[in-house]
């Protein structure tokens, strides 16, 4: 016999990925300089490459920034950077340009934590094996929910969506849903007020996309009919008397949607005109996997 393994580790049940969260921006410009000079992101070349949206890719995950009033999440979006301390300093170099603004940033151990122009907020967190093989990515989207719901949140997504997901009552009450490979949608129990939800969305990937779509339709929460390879629905509810939990618009695709899988384009933020180096414009946002046997 072999090495042992814990085969549960690898269980991903419905939740293939999560792909990519969307907020409006009021000005283009600004997010320019604070996502792709400030956090070294990307701009997808390929995909709405004028001034009305940008695409920023994060490995292969995503930031969808179309303009308009700006949109907040309330919570944190967690990602992990190849290199905090470049990360540091381009914060750094933005603060001028980004000043009158709500942009802001802290050093913890191990961690930054940024503000966005417009209050969105990000935890970045160098490679780590509790994050997988993931050198540049989202790894999860933290929302907060209102006291005495993350039982319900768990339960809505174990029945109706098929995801893993459970509760976890260590430093505070949260549900966590699995969204793919080390990747987590997080509800954390507060009691800060909640903002009206204003329209920002998640997007994931199932596995199972027709049994999703019956129960929600079912129940009366199809808030769009996108086309064969994508659905909506906003609510979460509670499902033994189907009162609202919380309000998170998703946008549900296939494995067969044409954009599943797309290869997405990510630059070394480190390099400019005056240090270039041939072979070190694109950037690895995976290490190097164990020997397959």
């Amino acid at each position: 016999m072999g090495k042992e393994f814990d085969r549960r580790e690898e269980d991903i049940a419905n939740f293939v990925g999560l792909e990519h969260t969307n907020v409006r921006v009021p000005d283009q410009r600004l997010a320019t300089i604070f996502y792709v000079e400030g956090m070294g992101f990307t701009r997808d070349p390929y995909m709405v490459p004028g001034v009305k949206n940008m695409w920023m890719n994060i490995g292969r995950t995503q930031i969808h920034l179309p303009t308009g009033k700006a949109q907040v999440i309330p919570g944190c979006t967690g990602i992990v950077v190849p290199d905090i301390k470049a990360l540091r300093s381009r914060l750094k170099a933005v603060e001028k340009e980004l000043k009158g603004t709500k942009y802001a940033f802290s050093i913890g151990r191990n961690r930054i934590d940024v503000t966005c122009p417009w209050g969105n907020k990000y935890s970045c967190f160098p490679p780590n094996k509790k994050f997988g093989r993931i050198t540049l990515g989202i790894r999860y989207v933290e929302l907060d929910c209102r006291p005495g719901t993350a039982d319900g949140i768990a339960k809505f997504y174990n029945v109706i969506m098929g995801a893993k997901a459970g509760v976890r009552r260590s430093g505070g009450v949260a549900a966590h849903v699995h969204a793919g490979s080390h990747q987590w949608i997080i509800f954390r129990e507060t009691n800060t007020k909640i903002p009206r939800f204003d329209g920002h969305h998640i997007q994931v990937y199932l596995a199972n996309f027709s049994a999703p779509h019956a129960a929600l339709k079912e129940i009366g929460l199809v808030s769009e009919e996108s086309n064969r390879y994508q659905y909506r629905f906003k609510h979460i509810v509670d499902l033994q008397n189907g009162k609202k939990l919380h309000t998170l618009e998703h946008e549900i695709r296939s494995m067969t949607h044409p954009l599943y899988g797309r290869p997405m384009i990510n630059r070394n933020p480190n390099q400019h005109n005056n240090n270039y180096a041939a072979g070190h414009s694109d950037r690895a946002f995976m290490l190097e996997g164990e020997e397959l046997r």
